[in-house]
């Protein structure tokens, strides 16, 4: 099969296409390379025969036609968009003309390109969202497919709406399509402005390990190369026109997701003291949701999916793999805004440096 990424360069769709690759099927990774993206995470595949790289914006409709006419894709994958909520507070209209417009043109040259190819009935759209959609839990429940939608940032609702985008253009055009709703990504090649890489360059930098209110927050933890293989069995197996939530079945507390972290690097690469000594609560940003949970009984039971990484081992390997990839996050802290505290602007500024986002997004 061959597969068009979006996003390809990012967290998630870079995990996306190395798995694709390892099991047979041809990409094309078409992906802006905007701040968060890096061809670095796709360079074990970069010279296969199987890959191939396009840098382009979804919202530039006439490089889409032209990339779904010269590759032919029998599927695409969506996962480019913005996604870092702190970044959505102080900036909301990159992510309304990303992952609006963007979907809206992404879905307008797929639905040309399947049309003009007699609506092949094997076509896949695959558009790749997050449980933030459904909003903030209490402390009891889980968001299940049929959760009432209920963002409370820019970012959970831009996705929000190209989720009901990807919808509608099922169900008004017919367009073969599938959606997926995850819990919070970890793992290798997690940009450092997300909260488990800056808990860990924090501690190994010596600097203040800060946390929102009080890490009361929680979220359910997904090990990224599983969240990947959950998206190849969904394109693969999942009804069209269906949706399927994706979960690790971990939910923690941040504040014992960054004890957890600090106990790993206490192991793996002691100090002179615990590295929860640099933990520091400080306020926390508006509109922060309490708790998300994913109920995964559907693509359970439907597909026969389940994580095979634990919270424990994926946090061992994921520590591991910063402690040996100094040269990799090291480049990307010169970034624009990371290290700067974001998403203080609905209370009127900026706040102290080196302040992560409790959120894992879809970095595409």
């Amino acid at each position: 099969m061959k597969l068009l990424v979006t996003g390809g360069a990012g967290f998630i769709g870079s995990a996306v296409v190395r798995l694709a690759v390892a099991r047979g099927h041809e990409v094309v990774n078409l992906d802006a390379l905007t701040y968060a993206a890096c061809l670095a995470n796709v360079a074990s595949v970069a010279e296969h025969p199987a890959y191939a790289f396009e840098q382009a914006d979804i919202r530039d409709f006439k490089a889409l036609e032209e990339i779904f006419a010269r590759h032919a894709p029998d599927a695409v994958m969506h996962l480019a968009a913005e996604s870092h909520v702190d970044r959505s507070i102080d900036g909301p209209g990159a992510f309304i003309e990303t992952n609006v417009t963007g979907t809206y043109h992404l879905l307008q040259a797929a639905r040309g390109y399947w049309e003009g190819q007699g609506r092949p009935g094997g076509f896949r759209f695959h558009h790749i969202s997050t449980d933030e959609v459904y909003g903030s839990l209490g402390e009891t429940g889980r968001f299940t497919e049929e959760t009432p939608y209920a963002p409370n940032s820019p970012y959970s609702a831009s996705k929000a709406a190209s989720d009901h985008l990807v919808r509608a253009w099922g169900e008004t055009y017919g367009l073969p399509q599938v959606i997926t709703n995850c819990s919070n990504n970890y793992g290798p090649y997690h940009f450092p402005e997300k909260l488990i890489p800056v808990v860990i360059l924090n501690a190994l930098a010596g600097k203040e390990i800060p946390v929102y209110g009080q890490g009361l927050n929680v979220r359910d933890w997904l090990y990224v190369e599983d969240h990947a293989d959950a998206l190849l069995c969904v394109l693969e197996k999942g009804r069209v026109g269906r949706s399927y939530n994706i979960g690790g079945d971990n939910e923690l507390r941040n504040i014992d997701l960054v004890r957890m972290i600090c106990a790993i690097l206490d192991r793996l690469r002691p100090a002179k003291r615990p590295y929860s000594s640099l933990i520091r609560f400080v306020e926390d940003r508006p509109g922060h949701d309490l708790r998300y949970a994913i109920d995964p009984t559907r693509i359970e039971t439907e597909l026969g999916w389940r994580p095979s990484v634990t919270l424990e081992q994926g946090l061992e390997k994921t520590v591991r793999w910063y402690l040996d990839n100094e040269a990799w996050w090291r480049a990307l802290l010169e970034r624009e805004g990371v290290g700067e505290r974001l998403g203080t602007a609905a209370r009127g500024g900026r706040g102290p440096a080196q302040h992560p986002s409790p959120e894992s997004g879809l970095t595409g």
